[in-house]
């Protein structure tokens, strides 16, 4: 089996690789190679990657190029977990909303569109590499705006499930919490990616007891302090909501709160120097503690679980896994279009990711999956044929900035801070 990562010279890639060395009789990886144009970083990451092979006794081959068709050639999956702009871009997205009152971050409101711009039309090309010279292979999406970079793949017919590592997240919390293994638990997880709320914690299977009143009776405070909202909220709701809702919820606060530290994008670049330092020891040999605060925890066990499930030979006996994925909503959501991509637990297997059947969603959750749901349209419209006019409708229909005056500006700094990447500003 040959895996590719395209951004494979990621400080984040020694997790996937700590994941596939311990989970090879899950996924017997044969041949992972490692994709990126920064050489200095993916000779760092790429050493650090065989060096974790061999101490846990991975017989796998690694192999790191900067061309992506010959990386890609004949894979069986594509994992994309690329940055275009880098953390430099990634800063500007979480400051230049913040002088017009708007949320600074990097996959919602105005930071998160620059984003998708940036990123869909580097996707979609790396996608037709995939599909000349690996036809068969999955893509699986970690790039960010998972929910819109993956609907841009499969609108183009690509074979692609986007993954998020939000609800996987919640699943080991929660299994830690019943003091159970997270295999037991299965969530009733519903939204988009980034606006989703768990709305059931079933132990043992989908079918299973809920036990969501429970954890809050027992555990509220906890859930509510990291995600950074008040019990009452929690309580008031009767669901949790993943920590992205906190932007909707308490936006002015969360405004307040970034105008005052620096942005998360210098933070994690601040720590990428250290971990590339780190990866630089010919004795380093295992992902360093410091790599658990850059963020995606638990990536690689999902990511393992994904592609398992996608390449596992086919048998009568098996009818897939049910793992919560990124993929077109056909109906799942009978509110929003056929073509509109959810985040949703879905049956997973040779031929991709079958949603199962979601209870209707309430007038208080809905309203706002319908909203995003139709800026996600524009966005993706935006950054596939560009036009400040199609940038300024995907902001004015932001639930998030919603007034004129906000989105002229916030179209005139999105522009400006990305000229290099638009050809046609």
């Amino acid at each position: 089996m040959k895996l590719a990562v395209v951004g494979g010279g990621s400080t984040y890639t020694p997790e996937l690789v700590d994941g596939f060395a311990r989970l090879r009789d899950t996924l017997p990886v044969e041949e992972l190679v490692l994709i990126d144009p920064a050489a200095e970083r993916l000779e760092l990451v790429g050493g650090l990657a065989r060096r974790i092979f061999a101490k846990q006794g991975h017989p796998g081959r690694i192999v790191t190029t900067d061309d992506v068709a010959a990386g890609v050639a004949g894979a069986d999956a594509v994992l994309l977990q690329l940055r275009v702009g880098g953390q430099a871009a990634r800063n500007q997205d979480e400051t230049w909303p913040l002088e017009c009152g708007c949320v600074g971050q990097e996959t919602t409101g105005a930071g998160g569109l620059a984003k998708a711009m940036r990123t869909v039309p580097v996707v979609l090309d790396i996608a037709e590499q995939v599909r000349r010279t690996a036809p068969d292979a999955w893509i699986i999406d970690f790039t960010n705006p998972v929910g819109i970079v993956t609907r841009a793949l499969l609108r183009a017919g690509h074979r692609a499930v986007g993954l998020c590592n939000v609800a996987i997240g919640f699943q080991r919390k929660f299994a830690r919490l019943l003091d159970v293994a997270p295999e037991q638990v299965h969530l009733d997880h519903v939204g988009l990616n980034h606006l989703t709320w768990e709305r059931g914690v079933r132990l043992g299977g989908p079918d299973g007891e809920d036990v969501l009143p429970r954890l809050l009776a027992e555990h509220g405070d906890a859930i509510a302090e990291d995600l950074h909202l008040p019990r009452r909220v929690i309580d008031r709701l009767g669901v949790v909501p993943s920590y992205y809702l906190r932007y909707y919820y308490a936006h002015d606060a969360v405004v307040r709160e970034l105008g005052t530290k620096p942005s998360r994008a210098a933070e994690v670049a601040e720590m990428e120097k250290q971990l590339l330092r780190m990866y630089g020891d010919p004795a380093l040999d295992e992902k360093p503690e410091l790599l658990s605060r850059r963020g995606g925890a638990f990536y690689s066990e999902a990511a393992v679980a994904l592609a398992a499930s996608l390449l596992r030979p086919q048998s009568p006996s098996w009818r897939g896994d049910v793992q919560v994925v990124n993929t077109l909503n056909n109906g799942t959501l009978p509110f929003l279009p056929d073509d509109a991509v959810v985040e949703v637990p879905a049956r997973v297997d040779g031929t991709g990711a079958t949603p199962l059947p979601v209870p209707p969603l309430e007038p208080l959750f809905a309203g706002l999956v319908a909203a995003v749901t139709a800026y996600e349209d524009l966005a993706l419209t935006a950054a596939l044929h560009g036009g400040r006019d199609r940038v300024f409708a995907a902001l004015l229909a932001h639930p998030l900035i919603g007034q004129y005056e906000y989105a002229e500006k916030l179209t005139d700094r999105l522009v400006a801070h990305n000229r290099e990447h638009f050809a046609w500003a």
